[in-house]
């Protein structure tokens, strides 16, 4: 098994090649620097939430997975789920990326 890059510095790299490609990135809940889960809220100029987080593949590899609900209505369906996890997991990271095909750059990043 490889060394995983710790949370922390994974979520800062992140944001940071979001940016530097002109898109938006927040972190919305810091969590453990070290070892902290991370749940990526993805969008494209503001709609289509969608969520995933770094996990384990079925082939056992790191892997980004979708996680939460498939369809989120508004807003508040979307702070209600990410508040719920946080809530269940308080080292969990939270980041929202708003760019176009902002799971690549959370796959190419945290994966």
């Amino acid at each position: 098994m490889s060394a995983r890059l710790a949370s922390g510095t994974a979520v800062s790299a992140l944001v940071r090649r979001v940016h530097a490609q002109g898109g938006s990135a927040m972190i919305l809940a810091r969590g453990d620097a070290t070892a902290g889960g991370i749940l990526v809220l993805a969008l494209e100029r503001g709609a289509k939430p969608r969520f995933f987080e770094r996990g384990v593949g079925p082939d056992g590899l790191p892997a980004l997975l979708p996680s939460g609900p498939a369809d989120l209505p508004d807003d508040a369906a979307v702070t209600s789920y990410w508040g719920r996890r946080r809530a269940g997991d308080p080292d969990l990271w939270v980041v929202e990326l708003d760019i176009a095909d902002a799971e690549r750059f959370a796959a190419e990043t945290l994966a």
